[in-house]
């Protein structure tokens, strides 16, 4: 257990060391530390896009659906590849022209003040309902790795002091320039612990003779399903176009095909991962028949050699301190930006704002433990919490390409109903009319803003919308 533990406490040394660098490039402004100057070049935009992306979910959370269902849990991750570069081809350069800070801002530009209100509200509740799932991700990972010390709270803890504390220190910069590690770390891992895995297994014919009879845990489409895939393309392609988080990556690139770039590459490099952390999990199903879906992935690469153990179980780590930073920085951003400094304190110094900014990100994260130590089943909650972010997108669409449409009131309406909706969906089983929210959050949202067209006739300015 000592080498795999070194490993690990190796790289978390590096990330402290990479973000007191950072530390210096985020001095001197607020802009500086919440989007890094607008100064991110394309590998950075790529390493930060698939380390948000890349996180726990896309590698512990999908081991964990793969340990119950098969090789198609991949899709999830897939699916987010297909959101980021439809992110990038499509709204990317729309937002980078904007010149916004965050969601809010742009609801608050060209809609009424409690749309802007219900909008800041549902962001951070999305973002601290994600980052919750990276602390339960991160947590199992640190108990596989040493359960005679850490439960599967004190590894949530520990996973929040090091999320909390790298983000303090360097803000995007640290994000960012952290994520060239994380990202490398992640993928040489998990690649490696893979081939490791089916090799000791004797290949994958052996594997799927170890597997309960008549399954189909080697079918890319049948444990899922076409159309639970379907769905995941669905939420995260919704995700990318409207997630506080992602929408700050863009916005810190130092121009618009920077921006563009950064998303399709990162989007390209995000289409085969999840397999691969699939296998694993189909995998970990032969080794471990009988332990909790959310610990396999853990325990399986515990198995290999203690070497390449530490490197993978570091790899894993990294995948949830990157998606975690990037969470925590954003959420934070949406409070200093757009509570403090439109509604408490508008003349703000910068030195104020950025103070306020840090504090927000070390309530937010201890929030954000309480909210994990309640969750269980990370996809599945994943999808849950990220199907508000439908509003969000129909509404961002429409203003930005087909602002004619768009009423003073109509992303209030929006936003209310897609919270309504999401309500009566978890309340009451009879509204399953659809196989998950996100399809009837589609239509009522687009409804919704449809509606308030017909019968509001105070339209948006649009000069600034072109």
């Amino acid at each position: 257990m000592n080498i795999p533990f070194l490993i690990v406490c190796i790289y978390i040394f590096l990330l402290f060391v990479i973000s007191y660098f950072a530390q210096r490039r985020s001095a001197g402004s607020a802009t500086n530390y919440i989007l890094a100057g607008r100064q991110l070049t394309t590998p950075l935009i790529t390493v930060s896009i698939v380390g948000l992306a890349v996180g726990g979910a896309s590698t512990i959370g999908v081991a964990e659906q793969a340990y119950k269902v098969g090789l198609s849990a991949g899709w999830y991750t897939t699916a987010w590849g297909i959101g980021a570069i439809t992110m990038g081809m499509l709204v990317a350069k729309k937002y980078r022209e904007l010149n916004i800070t965050t969601i809010p801002e742009l609801l608050g530009r060209y809609y009424d003040k409690k749309g802007m209100i219900a909008g800041i509200a549902c962001q951070i509740l999305i973002q601290l309902v994600v980052m919750s799932l990276q602390y339960l991700a991160g947590g199992s990972i640190l108990c596989a790795l040493m359960p005679e010390i850490f439960t599967l709270t004190t590894g949530m803890l520990t996973s929040a002091v090091v999320f909390i504390s790298v983000t303090m220190i360097g803000g995007m910069w640290s994000a960012s320039l952290s994520n060239i590690l994380n990202v490398s770390l992640k993928y040489i891992g998990i690649i490696l612990a893979t081939i490791v895995s089916v090799t000791h297994a004797g290949g994958l014919k052996s594997i799927e003779a170890q597997l309960p009879a008549n399954t189909t845990y080697l079918s890319f489409f049948d444990g899922v399903g076409i159309i639970g895939i379907v769905t995941w393309m669905l939420v995260l392609v919704t995700v990318n176009l409207s997630l506080q988080s992602i929408i700050q990556i863009s916005l810190g690139a130092k121009d618009v095909q920077t921006a563009r770039r950064g998303f399709v590459i990162g989007g390209l490099m995000m289409l085969p991962i999840g397999f691969v952390s699939a296998l694993l999990g189909v995998i970990a199903k032969t080794m471990f028949p009988d332990v909790s879906p959310a610990m396999a992935l853990p325990m399986t690469i515990m198995s290999l050699n203690p070497i390449l153990a530490g490197i993978t179980l570091a790899a894993l780590w990294a995948a949830d301190v990157s998606t975690a930073c990037n969470l925590l920085l954003s959420s934070a951003t949406l409070f200093s930006q757009d509570i403090y400094k439109k509604f408490i304190n508008p003349a703000a110094s910068d030195k104020r704002f950025l103070i306020v900014t840090k504090a927000s990100v070390l309530s937010l994260g201890l929030l954000t433990l309480i909210f994990a130590m309640t969750i269980s089943g990370i996809i599945t909650t994943l999808m849950i919490g990220l199907s508000l972010t439908a509003s969000f997108s129909v509404i961002v669409l429409f203003t930005l390409f087909a602002p004619s449409l768009c009423r003073k009131n109509a992303a209030f309406y929006t936003i209310a109903v897609s919270l309504a909706i999401l309500i009566l969906w978890q309340t009451f089983p009879s509204t399953h009319i659809f196989p998950h929210v996100i399809y009837l959050e589609w239509i009522a949202c687009v409804g919704t803003f449809l509606l308030t067209y017909l019968l509001d006739s105070k339209a948006i300015t649009t000069s600034e919308c072109a």
